[in-house]
């Protein structure tokens, strides 16, 4: 098995116990009243739906940084998550996310219209350039028409709700947000390991990949379903939380002999460690109101993205 699979896949055995005994008030399962029915209904159902969320996001942004060969990919210039994001956000501005299963619905679904659209554009070449300007054009309009339901929202109370939900949080989810995910996630997690032969055949370049039996269009099929799977579940539970993909892939590669394939599995465990410690730490933060998770990971992600690119122009310099 992988090393790196087996390094992540023991710090995180070793996060989970821990992230259910902390929080603004650490529990002693020995000492504090109800402590199971705490842990079992409000903790651990936010621990296993950090750890989904997470895995999810980890192997789309390393498969499309293997697939782009690009290391600052991330997951958002599909355009993916803008489009469940815009799907949430619809649901939010005509009060549908009053029932429960609503809102992950709409989500979903836009995230289904994103990766439609996507594949309407650019699926029949599966060239690379072509299906890097589709995906920025398409989180370009989900973005814009989020915004418009920003501004256009019918009351303070939805707007609120909107903004606080883009925010991205694991506030309050409970076992229903978990099996929305969980199998979605998981599915899509198969479909990026299964096109990972066929990535580190991309390293070699296009002509010398199709030389090796590789079908562009099949591999950007595969990568647009395992993508809108992944990232479009975890949006549709949690909202917008970012960076993780572009971060998880530069954490894992050096442990890794760097081809794509051997990137995919490990990254997604280090995703669901790094999403998992971080909702443990805004948990235990001594804020007046807890501070959300998308919130806290772009912090994170911003100082990061920023040493990339200075150390990248030190190499080309």
């Amino acid at each position: 098995m992988n090393r790196a699979v087996l390094i992540f896949a023991a710090l995180l055995t070793l996060a989970v116990p821990l992230s259910l005994l902390a929080g603004r008030v650490w529990i002693d399962p020995a000492s504090t009243p109800n402590a199971w029915l705490i842990l079992g209904e409000l903790r651990l159902p936010r621990a296993v739906l950090a750890v989904v969320v997470g895995a999810g996001l980890g192997a789309a942004g390393a498969a499309m940084q293997g697939y782009l060969r690009n290391p600052l990919a991330d997951p958002g210039l599909f355009g993916i998550a803008p489009g469940a994001a815009l799907g949430a956000v619809t649901a939010l501005f005509f009060g549908y996310a009053a029932s429960a299963w609503l809102l992950p619905v709409f989500a979903l679904v836009g995230a289904g219209g994103a990766m439609g659209l996507l594949a309407l554009i650019a699926g029949r070449t599966g060239g690379i350039a072509l299906f890097t300007l589709a995906g920025l054009m398409v989180a370009s309009l989900a973005g814009a028409l989020t915004a418009l339901a920003i501004s256009m929202a019918p009351n303070a109370f939805a707007m609120s709700e909107i903004v606080l939900w883009l925010n991205g949080a694991l506030t309050d989810r409970s076992w229903r947000e978990v099996w929305i995910a969980a199998p979605l996630v998981a599915l899509g997690v198969a479909l990026l390991w299964r096109a990972g032969a066929s990535l580190d055949a991309l390293t070699l370049g296009e002509p010398v990949a199709r030389s090796l039996g590789v079908e562009p269009a099949r591999l950007l099929w595969l990568l647009i379903l395992g993508i809108a799977l992944t990232v479009g579940a975890g949006v549709a539970v949690a909202g917008i939380i970012g960076f993780v993909g572009l971060i998880v892939p530069h954490l894992v590669r050096p442990l890794t002999d760097r081809r794509p394939s051997q990137l995919i599995l490990p990254s997604a465990f280090a995703g669901a460690l790094l999403v998992l410690v971080a909702d443990s730490v805004v948990r235990v933060l001594p804020l007046v109101t807890e501070l959300r998770l998308g919130i806290a990971l772009s912090l994170l992600g911003g100082p990061f993205f920023l040493w990339l690119l200075l150390r990248m122009r030190r190499g080309l310099a």
